[in-house]
């Protein structure tokens, strides 16, 4: 485990985005530190070589976002997840591995992870994400979005199948939900960020994301992907 924040070289006035890295794998952690760090507006905190690491680090360095792989000794990335989430539930997660089971994409949600990318994402898209989830967005490769839609049409399908463990909701908390709200819930689950949202249903982009506050505000949802599993279990989702 190790610390960079006395040497990230970067002024404190301009308040750079603050980063933990957490994988395995040396040369991962050190080659995404590295790519990380060489945006201007982003400081790579803190390097961990697994979950338990990466839990003491992070509740010592309070980092605005944490890069998260999934299978590692001693604790996962889920279990380091939920536990990070559970003490410092602003901080964003967002998840990077070479693995996109069924269980560790819906165990991730589930624990709160804002992202799931794979390991074979470019290197704009990394970055992009750490940009998005900073900004309160969830976001899933194309690969990882089919797997959730295509496993809950199976589960619409056959209500005796097994279940993931995403979030359940009821339907009365959906019934509470204005007209335009689940509008917007239901271009939420089609994988819209906020500016398309605004676009499509002609409002500023600011005025979206307060609907989007206020949807999961009432859905009891901490991210914008465990709406998007509320929508397609609940079949809002045209």
């Amino acid at each position: 485990m190790s610390s960079d924040s006395d040497v990230c070289g970067k002024a404190a006035s301009n308040a750079p985005l603050r980063v933990v890295v957490v994988d395995d794998q040396a040369l991962i952690r050190r080659g995404m530190s590295l790519m990380l760090d060489a945006q201007p507006d982003i400081c790579v905190v803190g390097q961990a070589s697994d979950g338990e690491e990466a839990v003491r680090l992070v509740l010592n360095l309070h980092p605005d976002v944490v890069l998260m792989d999934l299978n590692m000794p001693r604790m996962g990335g889920v279990a380091a997840t939920r536990e990070i989430l559970a003490a410092l539930p602003k901080t964003r997660v967002m998840v990077l591995t070479t693995f996109d089971t069924d269980e560790l994409v819906f165990d991730a949600i589930r624990a709160g992870a804002c992202a799931y990318l794979l390991k074979d994402a470019s290197e704009d898209e990394v970055i992009d994400t750490v940009y998005a989830v900073h900004r309160g967005e969830s976001r899933m490769t194309p690969a990882i979005a089919r797997k959730v839609m295509d496993q809950f049409r199976v589960l619409a399908a056959s209500p005796g199948a097994p279940r993931p463990t995403a979030t359940d909701v009821g339907e009365d908390e959906l019934d509470r939900l204005t007209g335009k709200e689940e509008q917007i819930l239901q271009l939420i689950a089609q994988g819209m960020s906020n500016r398309q949202i605004s676009a499509k249903v002609f409002l500023a982009e600011g005025t979206v994301k307060n609907y989007v506050s206020r949807i999961m505000e009432k859905l009891h949802a901490r991210t914008r992907t465990e709406l998007a599993v509320m929508a397609l279990r609940s079949h809002r989702v045209d």
